[in-house]
């Protein structure tokens, strides 16, 4: 049940203040009793729709406290949404 609490924060908190989520792509604890949520996010949709251009996905890496709430986030990647995520 925490993991489905810190993922929907997260999800408030970009929907909210940074962009549109996509998909939560990773969940893991850290070593200080906190969280490390990894997020993709549309980037520049109206943009992007203006134009007839792909859709963009930011890759943000998010540190959630103890208190399931979320610290720091930063942009680790950016892609048009049709490209090949390639992670193993």
């Amino acid at each position: 049940m925490e993991i489905k609490e810190i993922m929907k924060n997260v999800a408030d908190f970009f929907k909210e203040h940074v962009a549109p989520p996509h998909k939560i792509t990773s969940v893991e604890a850290a070593e200080d009793e906190g969280w490390k949520v990894t997020i993709e996010v549309i980037e520049e949709k109206e943009y992007m729709k203006k134009y007839a251009k792909d859709e963009m996905v930011g890759t943000y890496e998010v540190l959630v406290n103890k208190d399931k709430e979320v610290t720091s986030f930063k942009r680790q990647d950016i892609r048009f949404r049709s490209a090949i995520d390639v992670e193993v």
